[in-house]
């Protein structure tokens, strides 16, 4: 992408995410020849009230919030576990689940022990990720993806953040806790909606954002 790109700078409305969300989101948009800065770095502090029905509505208050503040392109993502026997909890409500303060070894451990009790032998659950990126001239366009498992019958892994550790990738025979970093961000929920949300600003601007 031309010169005037590299000079411009996108926002990440996602700054109560972790830090190694924000690394993914860096590592995955390296090559948009963008600075790319969270929520805090852009000197914006909205008040976010996420009272969206679903992964799309919320994304899109969190990046709209923010541009408001900045302006700019931004983008923000609204991301979580959906579990096919728990009726598609905990789903938009996957940050909240249990209270925001329960840790997610305890959350973990209830999803597992839930879907141990549930009726069926039916695992099936999926990562989902909606991003929305809000343009400077207040357009709004969204991807959304998933990474589809099961429900592991323990958690397992080290790595990544969250209920990586419970969701079982059969592919891989692990975790999302277990794979790398380049694995995931090649067939993760977020990685592929980040890399399809590059596309569709590449197509929007061609070489130029404005």
């Amino acid at each position: 992408m031309g010169e005037s790109i590299q000079q411009k700078s996108m926002n990440s409305g996602a700054e109560e995410n972790p830090a190694q969300k924000r690394r993914e989101i860096r590592l995955l948009l390296a090559d948009l020849g963008m600075e790319i800065l969270s929520m805090k770095e852009a000197g914006a502090d909205p008040e976010i009230v996420e009272d969206g029905k679903t992964f799309g509505e919320n994304a899109e208050i969190k990046a709209k919030a923010v541009w408001a503040e900045t302006g700019g392109i931004v983008l923000a993502d609204d991301s979580g576990l959906v579990v096919d026997c728990l009726n598609g909890e905990p789903g938009i409500y996957s940050a909240r689940y249990m209270g925001e303060d329960t840790s997610y070894e305890i959350k973990n451990q209830t999803i597992i022990s839930r879907v141990n009790e549930a009726a069926g032998d039916d695992r099936s659950a999926r990562f989902v990720c909606n991003i929305a990126a809000v343009l400077p001239d207040g357009t709004v366009v969204h991807t959304e993806q998933r990474m589809e498992g099961t429900i592991a019958e323990k958690a397992a892994g080290n790595g990544g953040f969250g209920y990586d550790p419970i969701l079982f990738l059969p592919e891989f025979g692990v975790t999302s806790a277990e794979i790398t970093m380049e694995q995931k961000n090649r067939i993760s929920h977020r990685g592929k909606a980040l890399e399809a949300m590059k596309r569709k600003l590449e197509e929007i601007y061609k070489g130029d954002v404005r």
